[in-house]
């Protein structure tokens, strides 16, 4: 009996340990930015969201980054995570107006502290990454040594504040301060004027439309038809997915290309919307081959309108990010192929096969419109359409597991 005992004892421990999920704290504390509004102290022609700020300065961190020669070093997983923690801080010390912020960090002591505080309010929702994540955003901002990634970050934070403040001048023209603001950007812009990625937005006019692009998507309102609070763009919606399948990815232990590739796949995949809007599932569905239709035509679209703005180089990694943004794949003798999600985990796990879990970013697409709708009945909105669509994605994935992501059990935390 002992013998026994001891057997089953053996085999218990010997069975692999479930990893925390990522708790629900965590995916509504990112979604929080959707209701941080940036420039409320002026007239506005519409709504700035700090969600959808930070996208678009992550879109420019990117076009920025791929400038960069492959000699200068730069790690894209510290461009990711240096994006995500900045964000995260933003989230907690929404209170504080930008003077207010950089007046503080000119004092060592007081910003360290202040940083001490933003810790403490955001370790319950991060402890489930594990100590070394927990550890990583504590370093980088206590140790704030100038890095490319940083300097990229930097750049393309002044450069989206920018854009943001071109808007709100035609609608402020004589109000208190525009100008000194307006000469503060100038003067943070020039200080990244070495970037090569910079002295190509400012030489050549269609890298700056692509910019531009993205950014309009801004204004794109998803579930336009349903009356939601906060309403949500579908700028802001492609970063939520991003982070959400780079965090699910690090929990399932994915190589760093492996998860980088899945951050920018959910940062690019509803990009085709600004040529076409974004179309709701029902209307994709309602007619028969109508769904594959829309992406032929959203295909023909981006070659025509789209990859003509960016480097020849470059437009390969985009149409990966954009079309069949959900499929699994990897890059075997030179040549993108189809393979399963446990085919990646198993055999394709390591940077040289630029692998991308589409199925992972698919089901991140999902959770993110539950979020959205779960939300919107939260703060009171009580269209039929949010109830029916948090039931149904809510049914499709509380009995999966993804990439050996437990969905059933995150949207159990949701019950």
């Amino acid at each position: 009996m002992g013998f026994f005992r001891y057997l089953i004892g053996k085999f218990a421990t010997a069975q692999p340990r479930e990893k925390p999920m990522i708790r629900k704290s965590l995916i509504l504390k990112l979604f929080s930015a959707a209701s941080m509004q940036r420039w409320n102290d002026r007239i506005r022609p519409a709504d700035f969201t700090e969600l959808d700020k930070q996208a678009h300065k992550m879109i420019i961190a990117y076009v920025l980054g791929k400038f960069q020669k492959r000699e200068d070093g730069l790690e894209w997983t510290e461009l990711v995570e240096g994006g995500l923690f900045e964000l995260l801080q933003r989230i907690v010390l929404t209170d504080l107006k930008p003077p207010v912020f950089y007046r503080i960090k000119e004092d060592e002591e007081k910003y360290q502290r202040l940083n001490e505080w933003v810790y403490d309010q955001l370790h319950s929702a991060l402890s489930c990454l594990g100590e070394a994540f927990c550890q990583k955003f504590r370093d980088y901002f206590d140790h704030e040594e100038e890095s490319l990634s940083r300097r990229i970050l930097g750049a393309a934070h002044f450069y989206a504040t920018r854009w943001e403040f071109d808007i709100l001048e035609r609608a402020n023209p004589h109000g208190y301060d525009m100008g000194t603001i307006k000469e503060q950007l100038r003067a943070n812009q020039k200080s990244y004027a070495d970037l090569p990625g910079l002295k190509a937005l400012k030489n050549h006019a269609p890298y700056r439309h692509f910019v531009d692009l993205c950014g309009q998507l801004r204004f794109q309102a998803r579930w336009a038809h349903v009356h939601r609070v906060p309403r949500t763009s579908v700028l802001g919606h492609m970063l939520f997915v991003a982070m959400l399948a780079y965090l699910f990815s690090l929990q399932i232990g994915a190589c760093p290309r492996r998860c980088v590739n899945n951050y920018f796949t959910g940062l690019f995949h509803d990009l085709p919307e600004v040529l076409t809007r974004d179309i709701i599932s029902p209307v994709k569905r309602s007619v028969e081959g109508l769904s594959e239709m829309i992406r032929e035509i959203e295909k023909e679209m981006m070659e025509k309108e789209v990859y003509g703005l960016i480097p020849g180089e470059w437009r390969g990694e985009i149409r990966r990010y954009t079309e069949n943004e959900f499929r699994n794949v990897v890059t075997l003798d030179g040549e993108c192929r189809e393979v399963s999600g446990d085919a990646i985990g198993d055999f394709y796990n390591e940077d040289r096969f630029e692998a991308r879990d589409g199925e992972l970013v698919q089901a991140v697409d999902r959770l993110a419109a539950f979020i959205e709708a779960y939300v919107a009945l939260r703060n009171g909105s009580a269209g039929w359409e949010l109830q029916e669509a948090k039931w149904k994605i809510k049914s499709e994935y509380e009995r999966r597991t993804v990439a050996g992501i437990n969905f059933g059990q995150i949207y159990a935390d949701f019950d």
